[in-house]
Order: structure tokens, then sequence, then C-alpha cells
């Protein structure tokens, strides 16, 4: 039944890239470069260290619905590198149908397919769910996401993350942009919720709340006249049982650079 759904929402994220490259609607690409000091989990021997982190992104419409990807090539100065990537492909109802579904605040009701995959530690998770998409002034977008947590880890011990039991997110995602005298910015980001669960030896993998809020200022219209183009800012990582560890909670800001194309 798992390798069923796992095998479906991967199609369902293929079908949303297919529909990227046959009729797209708009499409916004990004590189990032962030750089901070970051904790390591206490099962990973503790402390902190130096990280860099690269991060393509992609974001698109298309004739039914949208899609939101990403992937982060992170390097250590104690803990080495990693490769890590997530993918959802997002389902209009009001497109699918042509029918207006809003209600109140919300302005459309999507179905999800993600996945999630880390290299080194063979991380591997299936994210079905519902979005709701609200229209509130001021906001380019704010979405609430709630899906399914489905584990398919490779597990075996060694560097392998440990096989879980399955459990769930709650994800809230925006972008605000805003304007102080000629000077354009944005506050945009995301905060995760998800639930505990125990993991192939018995132990319990915490919950954990992920909040990511970035402050972007856009050094290209200033700089060169061009407008969202080249941003400097911060981002701020808020981390509470930082990977299901309850003895790690992470305060962290670190540098963001952000050109897009």
């Amino acid at each position: 039944m798992k390798n069923l759904l796992a095998k479906s929402i991967l199609i369902a994220g293929a079908i949303g890239l297919a529909g990227n490259a046959l009729a797209l609607d708009w499409q916004t690409n990004e590189i990032h470069v962030q750089q901070g000091v970051l904790d390591i989990p206490s099962y990973a021997g503790g402390g902190s260290e130096d990280v860099f982190i690269g991060t393509l992104q992609h974001a698109s419409g298309w004739k039914y619905g949208d899609t939101f990807a990403f992937v982060d090539y992170s390097q250590g100065s104690d803990q080495g590198h990693d490769i890590y990537g997530e993918i959802y492909a997002n389902f209009s109802l009001s497109k699918i149908s042509g029918k207006d579904v809003s209600f109140g605040n919300v302005k459309d009701v999507g179905i999800l397919a993600g996945y999630n995959y880390g290299k080194e530690g063979g991380v591997r998770k299936y994210l079905p769910g519902v979005r709701l998409a609200l229209d509130v002034p001021g906001f380019s977008f704010l979405n609430v996401d709630t899906t399914a947590y489905i584990d398919d880890n490779m597990g075996g011990g060694g560097d392998r993350a440990p096989t879980e039991d399955d459990s769930f997110m709650v994800d809230i995602n925006w972008a605000y942009p805003f304007s102080l005298g000629d000077h354009s910015f944005s506050i945009e980001g995301h905060i995760e919720y998800i639930g505990s669960r125990d993991n192939e030896y018995g132990g319990k993998v915490s919950h954990h709340v992920l909040a990511q809020p970035q402050i972007r200022y856009d050094l290209g219209k200033t700089l060169m006249g061009q407008s969202d183009k080249l941003f400097v800012g911060v981002e701020f990582q808020l981390w509470q049982n930082k990977y299901g560890d309850n003895a790690t909670d992470e305060r962290a800001t670190q540098f963001l650079g952000v050109y897009r194309f």
C-alpha cells in the first residue's frame, strides 16, 4: 500500500513538472547563498558549526495548478556536506473544475503531492495532502498546507537515517512585499510543524517546529534600476527539537543573497 502511494505521489509530481514544460503560465527561478552558524543535534555530537548553503529554487504555475521545488547543497565546517531537496505539485480544484471553490478567506483549495529527499542520510518522505490558499490583503500568497508525512527512509544503520513511523505536517508559507520610500523589501518564508513518531530502534523522534522567515532587500533596484533580480538580507532559522532531537533548539541568523532569473 505504501509503495503504491509513493508511486502515485511521484507520478503526480512528474505530471506537475510536465505541466510546467508544456503550458507554463509563469515561473520564478532563484539561486540562494546563505552563511551562518548552525547547531549540530546532540545525537551527532552537539555543538555548532559554520555552514554554507547554496540553493536552486523553482516556482511556477501551469494549467491545473502550480509547482514548488528546491535543492540545497550544504557544506559544514565539521559535519561535511549534504544534498537535500523537496518538490510539491499542487492541483487547484478551481482550475481543474472551472468553478469557484472559494469560501470565507479561502480563495482556492488544492490537492498536494510532495516528496522530500536527503542524499547523505537516505531520507525519503512522501507528503500527500490539502492546500488552502488564503486571500489576505498585502500578501503575494499565503497558504496553509496539511499533509501526511509518510516515511520511506533507507535505514539500516551507519550514517543512514533510521526508518520511522508515519506522521503529519502542517506548513504555513507566505510572501509579503512592502516598500519604505523608494526601497523595496519582502518578508517571506514558512513555518512548519511535524508530529512526533518512533524510529526503527524504538527511540522517540520528537515533534518539531521550524520557522524560516526571510527579510529581503531589493538591491538590484537600488543599484541597477532592475527590480526583482538581486536581493540581500537575512534568514532567521528557529527550530525547536531540530531533526526531532528534543535536546536541540536552534536560533540562528544567516546572511542571505538571492539572484532571480
